[in-house]
């Protein structure tokens, strides 16, 4: 059964620059934006915590590294 909700015009304008192509539904992009606020997989998890390890074994190279070693290039 389909609904009706009621929207802003400037939440319908956001979820309208939103679209990828023109014939994209509002209903897609919503679905989009749940997937994306939804439960982590358990990979993603573990690369998670492995990130988390590595920042507090100082295993990490800052910004401005990186920067600084493609400038070299």
């Amino acid at each position: 059964m389909d609904t009706t909700i009621q929207i802003s015009k400037e939440l319908l304008g956001k979820l309208a620059l939103m679209k990828m192509h023109e014939k994209e539904s509002y209903e897609s992009i919503i679905w989009d934006l749940i997937e994306d606020r939804m439960e982590f997989s358990k990979e993603t998890l573990k690369n998670i915590e492995k990130s988390e390890e590595e920042i507090k074994a100082g295993k990490t190279i800052s910004l401005e590294d990186i920067k600084k070693n493609c400038k070299r290039k």
